[in-house]
């Protein structure tokens, strides 16, 4: 492992030259996943704080492969398997939880940043449909991805992978077995606002939802690349594992090719060198106009303005899943049902997908 001095400056300040990666963890100095134990709170070495996690050995939570990452992530070595087992309670707490923490000096919690990830799960072991997960949240939840039933929603189960602006959906999907999907969270901290990039595969990331306002709030390490289940009675624990690649958080342009910045290339003589091989977006925002409706689905107008490498993009249509809520006062998620569901109005405050 090369993390003493040389090695972990590179990892965190990796492109600072060029204005681009402020904080690198691709998992790219890692040997194996026991190298997360080299990190204690008197040790902070390593591109991670490792602490929220059960009571077995690291490789029950954590484990590394490059059969792990996207393989459309060329500039990732291997990507990360982290697993909730029937011991991942941390600390006393009735949720099972399993997070890696940026650590880092780096000011990815000033001006405009991109968090990135990629995300996939399996057939095997798959998140509960049953209880929610909150995925790559910063500890004021003013943004994250979701999974699974909500907490006080109607039904039983919820097969959707959301993305979320302060427990409110902005956007969702299916979220089917073996399909990565690319994201990056647009966070402005000056303005306090957060916009949403996604794309699926190999796709480069497209902006899907403009920049809105949040209650924009990180201390800059407080983003939790992991997974956070809230208990439901009556729902037995399973194991569930989710697949993660391409983690880092740039500044100034964002990059939209998901091979990664620094990704490796072979020029033809059977040398491997580094070069970017990245496309990089200026983006300025419009505002947003959201219309809600209790009787009938919201309508949800998102305007973009980017310069150079692509077109401008308005916000696709999202899509509720059976039992998911549809619409209510202050609601501002999904309006529209997936096919063969219907927006039934139940109250003011609820509209369900049945």
């Amino acid at each position: 492992m090369k993390f003493p001095i040389l090695s972990f400056v590179a990892s965190n300040i990796l492109s600072v030259s060029a204005g681009t990666i402020l904080w690198d963890g691709r998992f790219n100095d890692f040997t194996s996943a026991t190298d997360l134990n080299k990190w204690s709170w008197g040790n902070q070495v390593g591109p991670y704080q490792y602490y929220i996690h059960g009571s077995s050995d690291v490789t029950s939570y954590v484990n590394l492969s490059p059969d792990y990452k996207n393989p459309a992530d060329k500039g990732s070595k291997q990507g990360a398997k982290i697993t909730l087992d029937k011991t991942a309670y941390w600390n006393g707490q009735n949720m099972r939880r399993t997070e890696l923490i940026p650590q880092t000096t780096a000011a990815i919690n000033k001006g405009k940043v991109f968090y990135h990830f990629s995300l996939m799960r399996k057939d095997i072991n798959p998140p509960a449909t049953t209880r929610e997960h909150q995925i790559a949240f910063f500890e004021s939840h003013f943004t994250e991805l979701k999974s699974g039933w909500q907490s006080g929603a109607a039904g039983v189960s919820d097969p959707l992978l959301r993305w979320c602006i302060g427990g409110q959906t902005k956007w969702s999907v299916n979220w089917d077995a073996n399909v990565w999907h690319n994201v990056a969270y647009e966070i402005d901290f000056s303005a306090n606002t957060v916009g949403f990039w996604h794309s699926t595969g190999a796709e480069p990331l497209q902006r899907i939802i403009a920049p809105q306002s949040a209650s924009t709030s990180s201390n800059g390490a407080d983003w939790h690349v992991g997974v956070l289940e809230l208990p439901r009675s009556g729902y037995p624990d399973s194991d569930e594992d989710l697949y993660w690649s391409g983690v880092y958080i740039e500044s100034g342009s964002i990059t939209t090719s998901v091979s990664g910045p620094g990704a490796p290339v072979d020029p033809g003589n059977g040398e491997t060198t580094t070069t970017s091989t990245t496309s990089r977006i200026n983006t300025t925002s419009t505002s947003t106009t959201l219309v809600t409706s209790t009787t009938k689905p919201a309508v949800i107008t998102t305007t973009s303005t980017t310069s150079a490498a692509v077109p401008t993009t308005t916000t696709p249509s999202c899509t509720a899943g059976q039992y998911a809520q549809c619409g209510g006062n202050g609601f501002s998620g999904c309006t529209n049902c997936a096919a063969g569901f219907t927006c039934k109005y139940s109250n003011d405050w609820y509209s369900q997908c049945l």
